[in-house]
């Protein structure tokens, strides 16, 4: 996150393209998205509530068109 503009080329240069590669990015995203939302001390329902709500829109997103109808 700490990467300026003009290092761009260069930091993108570095990153690791294969199918591991992106298959270890993801995995450091569900991660870091653990550690903040879900493993944390004082939990409230927010680390729950994104993925559901995110669901809940995609959901109705997909069968929009037969509600719809």
């Amino acid at each position: 996150m700490d990467v300026k503009l003009g290092q761009m080329p260069a930091w993108l240069a570095t990153r690791d393209y294969t199918p591991n590669g992106f298959l270890g990015g993801i995995r450091a995203g569900y991660d870091r998205y653990y550690k903040k939302y879900i493993n944390v001390r004082k939990g409230g329902i927010g680390g729950i509530a994104m993925p559901l709500t995110a669901y809940v829109v995609l959901s109705y997103i997909w069968s929009y068109e037969h509600i719809s109808e």
